[in-house]
């Protein structure tokens, strides 16, 4: 049987390329974040392959809270340790 759902990474990576204009009219440090961003869709990408999601840019944008969200929380635990060490110091 034929598919009549092109399969995700694909159709991802057809996705990112759609937002080649967009990137192009950053400013050069801002499109290494936007290349950075489009990482995390990759790396997120056998889980937006379990979503069933229609639009693929839910998934780009589940995939940057996700790991956004990953390093506020490495970030709160370093500046507990910081405090923490702060505190043992006076």
């Amino acid at each position: 049987m034929g598919r009549t759902v092109p399969s995700f990474r694909p159709a991802l990576e057809h996705e990112i390329e759609s937002w080649k204009d967009f990137k192009r009219a950053l400013r050069p440090d801002e499109q290494k974040i936007f290349d950075k961003l489009m990482n995390f869709a990759r790396i997120h990408a056998d889980a937006g392959s379990m979503s069933a999601r229609p639009m693929l840019s839910e998934v780009l944008f589940i995939s940057f809270a996700v790991e956004q969200e990953k390093k506020i929380e490495m970030l709160e635990e370093k500046v507990k340790e910081l405090e923490e060490m702060i505190k043992g110091i006076d």
